[in-house]
């Protein structure tokens, strides 16, 4: 062996500044730049800023007058991204009341007025939407729940044509899974362990 070289300390691995732990910021519109906290909480996963960013670039940037529901809201980077491009009414559920009040506070920080949060159940929240009556449903629910088969189920119910379901979950959702619902992929993307997916009624799928 090179005596030299044992003699030399292991490289040291360079990473990329990010930000702090605990914290996501809202990354376009209106309110670009706002800082979201993170609490340490079971289960609580915000989607990462980079997720975002491509998912409005899918969407396109303008949301005017869309109506939105983020039913599984935890920090509220989904929902709060879309009232900050112009979202007409974004509506947002979560259970926990922590998460809750800190969703309340930073509606009437930001003096969000498209933004109404309720604590409750995410898909009590989604079988209560008129049919066909929402341009944009983000699902995010916990990855170790049961809640992906009927959140979807209710959210091709009332997702307006045209109009879009985002959903993340810990495995892709391929055509066959969503064929039954009547809704098709068109677009998905993959970050680390989450699969994300832009998803449409499959009739409008079929006319693009």
């Amino acid at each position: 062996m090179n005596k030299s070289a044992a003699a030399r300390p292991p490289a040291r691995k360079l990473t990329r500044p990010s930000a702090p732990a605990g914290e996501v910021r809202i990354i376009g519109g209106l309110y670009k730049r706002t800082k979201l906290a993170v609490p340490d909480k079971p289960g609580l996963r915000p989607t990462p800023d980079r997720v975002r960013e491509t998912l409005f670039n899918w969407l396109g940037q303008d949301l005017a007058g869309w109506h939105c529901t983020d039913p599984f809201a935890g920090t509220g980077a989904l929902g709060l991204e879309a009232a900050s491009r112009g979202a007409a009414a974004v509506r947002m559920a979560e259970q926990d009341a922590e998460l809750v009040q800190r969703l309340q506070a930073m509606r009437l920080k930001l003096g969000a007025t498209n933004v109404a949060v309720e604590r409750g159940d995410g898909l009590a929240l989604l079988q209560r939407l008129a049919p066909a009556s929402q341009q944009l449903i983000l699902l995010d629910p916990p990855f170790d729940s049961a809640l992906f088969a009927p959140a979807l189920a209710a959210a091709a119910r009332a997702v307006a044509e045209p109009g879009f379901i985002y959903l993340e979950a810990p495995q892709p959702w391929g055509e066959e899974a969503l064929a039954p619902l009547g809704l098709s992929v068109f677009r998905q993307g993959k970050a680390g362990a989450v699969h994300f997916h832009l998803l449409v009624r499959a009739q409008e799928a079929r006319r693009a």
